[in-house]
């Protein structure tokens, strides 16, 4: 090999701040014809870099594993609901938690038609809410109270540390009523509309159907009676109130937060205004937010106004969307005189009301 070719060869550099190291393939005896130059030794030069590294690289794989691990299991919780897998990675939930089904730290109860399913969507745009898919009716119904807490938490959705999960039932707000009346049809049930707040939620379009039973051969089918408007079952033929009609007597509210503020203190409980909730949703949720104990998220960029429904829809980072067809409605029209008298009749309900929740909601006496 001449001298110049040797020196070439002695002559290469390796590159700076790179921890891998380059020979002359002279220094390995490398065979003549053998056209490179220089060759890679694979190696280290910096023990602990190569350490931190290779950490990194476990760890990622450990976490990539576990979150499949994670998900096959709340895939194997929910379908054995009845016997739920413990965790296998106990450390590694510390590491990463996971999502479960918690009992809910938050309950919408009541009242029926004011607005609690537009409420419970509303809340559920901020991203520490969670929701139970439908009403659980969990403390109303003795067939499902008896199922026990665990039953109750098993349907609730999953949620991670920190997140607020929310349920709404309405009739619980009633629940001495409620527990009394199981056997009322679904079409009965819909109907128990309340007609406080100011007179705006007044209904006329009830139907009333006799239950079947067997028809006999002998006599001829009694005719179907005419369905009664709202205005001849709230009131009496004489004019006088009909205070055992169910719309109304669920209505009178202050009869029934009495017996809730003989188990929960005032503080423990947040009363909204429905017609407030309808008119400026943004200051109604800020003031939910704040009573529970969440970070400000909900805004006016997660609302329009829905010129042809006549309300305000709801707008996330990916979608806008409106309360189905049966959400929001307008309410038919109710005799001004009704109105009138029944404002009258709920003046003196409504001021105990104004009492116990230590605010004055404004709803018209006349």
């Amino acid at each position: 090999m001449s001298p110049a070719r040797t020196e070439s060869r002695r002559g290469c550099v390796r590159p700076p701040h790179f921890d891998i190291l380059w020979l002359p393939k002279a220094a390995l005896r490398s065979v003549e014809n053998d056209p490179s130059d220089c060759i890679l030794v694979v190696g280290v030069s910096r023990p602990k870099m190569a350490l931190t590294i290779m950490t990194v690289i476990l760890v990622s794989l450990f976490l990539t594993f576990h979150m499949i691990y994670d998900s096959a299991l709340n895939s194997l919780q929910t379908k054995t609901v009845e016997h739920p897998r413990p965790p296998i990675l106990l450390l590694s939930r510390r590491l990463y938690p996971a999502a479960s089904r918690r009992l809910p730290q938050a309950i919408i109860m009541g009242v029926r038609k004011c607005g609690t399913r537009a409420l419970l969507e509303m809340l559920y745009l901020h991203p520490m809410v969670q929701k139970a898919a439908g009403e659980v009716h969990f403390f109303d119904r003795d067939d499902n109270y008896n199922k026990g807490l665990e039953w109750y938490r098993m349907q609730m959705p999953h949620s991670y540390p920190g997140q607020i999960t929310i349920e709404k039932s309405p009739s619980y707000f009633v629940t001495s009523e409620v527990s009394s009346s199981r056997t009322y049809s679904c079409h009965e049930c819909q109907r128990e509309t309340p007609v406080n707040s100011a007179g705006a939620r007044y209904k006329s379009d009830i139907r009333l159907h006799p239950v079947e039973g067997q028809r006999s051969h002998c006599l001829p089918a009694l005719p179907t009676p005419p369905p009664k408007s709202f205005e001849q079952l709230a009131l009496f033929p004489n004019g006088s109130i009909n205070e055992a009609y169910r719309p109304l007597a669920i209505s009178v509210y202050h009869n029934y937060l009495h017996r809730w503020l003989e188990v929960f203190p005032r503080e423990q409980m947040l009363i909204v205004n429905g017609d407030l909730l309808i008119e400026d949703p943004v200051s109604q949720l800020q003031k939910i937010e704040r009573f529970l104990g969440l970070e400000a998220r909900i805004g006016t960029h997660n609302f329009y106004f829905n010129e042809t429904k006549g309300f305000y829809c709801l707008r996330n980072e990916t979608s806008d969307r409106c309360l189905r067809e049966t959400k929001g409605r307008r309410h038919p029209r109710v005799d001004p005189e009704v109105v009138s008298k029944l404002r009258r009749y709920f003046g003196e309900h409504n001021q105990k009301f104004y009492e116990l929740v230590g605010e004055d909601l404004g709803w018209p006496e006349e």
